[in-house]
């Protein structure tokens, strides 16, 4: 599509929330990355929580991590330019060692990455020795790499119940743990470093068992109770739809429970009065703009600061200064590439 072109769709979604002006430099810098998009052979995966107008104008492919993983897998193309943060873009150099993976902004990090390290988990498997590891996909190359198989919020239960595994780790998400706790009926505890790791459990009244860890994302953990409770006050028929990263008390008390996938989905096959999306900020624009007749409620102030860096300035400049190029150590790579196998085979 050429710029006009690109105006014209995007003032449709998103004229209510950006002036003329904004969307027409949008649209331009649109048509340059698609031109360095063919010139270069290169793929845009875009994940769910960019901003609007990157979102609705660039990416080749859109989704959640899990989507986002598997189209990874499969793509012929020379380059991958992920926008996402750099987990994510690890994911994709794991999964093709031999492609360029840029990712457009150097510092575009994930508070659940930064909760762990792969000397942590090492820590763990010596605590608790045979016990199987899932990992969380929201973490880096080396603690993927101390995994048995990683997961995300959208399969992270059928994971967990393919070990059919009395005990299992769960790293490093706190919230998700307690959530997939739930589903799968197993009892969770948090050994945590800083209070001493403590000796492998020996009991065996309990049937099943979690062992988690107290990461969090910064966004999700700002969801509260409370947030439905006045919703449901202000906007009677209300759904509330909550992402597995928020606490327990929030997913428990909202209508369903899901990935960024399975929340888009449902809005797409359910008609209600207004919905109520509790997860980052960014995604319930995307969906406003691609459903103006359904009413999206947001709250403002929840957005990812690292997702939020993801703009289609810098992933012009990404893809004309070949920056910032994705490495990951071969064999950590290797190892990593297991696990994140495992991850995609599970359905």
């Amino acid at each position: 599509m050429n710029a006009d072109q690109i105006f014209k769709d995007l003032s449709a979604k998103l004229g209510s929330i950006l002036p003329e002006a904004e969307i027409r430099k949008k649209a331009e810098l649109a048509v340059q990355i698609n031109a360095l998009k063919k010139e270069r052979n290169a793929v845009i995966l875009g994940h769910n929580y960019m901003e609007p107008a990157l979102f609705h104008s660039i990416p080749d492919f859109t989704g959640d991590s899990l989507e986002l993983s598997r189209l990874a897998a499969q793509t012929d193309k020379d380059v991958i330019v992920f926008c996402g943060v750099k987990f994510m873009a690890e994911t994709a150099k794991i999964l093709n060692p031999e492609k360029t993976v840029l990712l457009p902004a150097l510092n575009a990090g994930c508070s659940l990455a930064e909760s762990i390290t792969a000397e942590d988990v090492r820590l763990l498997k010596e605590k608790f020795p045979d016990v199987p590891v899932v990992t969380y996909v929201n973490t880096y190359a080396d603690v993927k790499a101390e995994s048995d198989v990683c997961c995300t919020s959208g399969n992270a239960a059928k994971v967990v119940e393919s070990l059919k595994s009395d005990t299992i780790i769960f790293l490093p998400d706190e919230y998700l743990a307690r959530n997939v706790a739930q589903q799968t009926g197993k009892h969770i505890i948090f050994p945590s470093k800083t209070k001493g790791w403590p000796e492998a459990p020996t009991d065996t009244v309990l049937d099943y068992q979690l062992i988690g860890w107290h990461g969090r994302c910064e966004v999700h953990e700002l969801f509260t109770v409370r947030d439905i409770e006045e919703a449901r006050r202000k906007y009677p028929g209300v759904v509330v739809l909550a992402h597995p990263e928020c606490s327990l008390e929030v997913t428990s008390a909202a209508d369903y429970a899901g990935s960024t996938s399975g929340m888009i989905k449902f809005v797409q096959e359910h008609e209600a009065p207004s919905y109520l999306l509790l997860t980052e900020g960014s995604m319930a624009d995307n969906i406003a703009a691609a459903h103006p007749e359904k009413n999206i409620i947001r709250i403002q102030g929840h957005r990812c600061p690292h997702m939020q860096q993801i703009t289609l300035e810098d992933t012009l400049l990404a893809l004309r200064k070949n920056q910032y190029v994705i490495e990951v150590e071969e064999s950590v790579r290797q190892r990593a590439e297991k696990a994140v196998q495992r991850m995609i085979e599970i359905v």
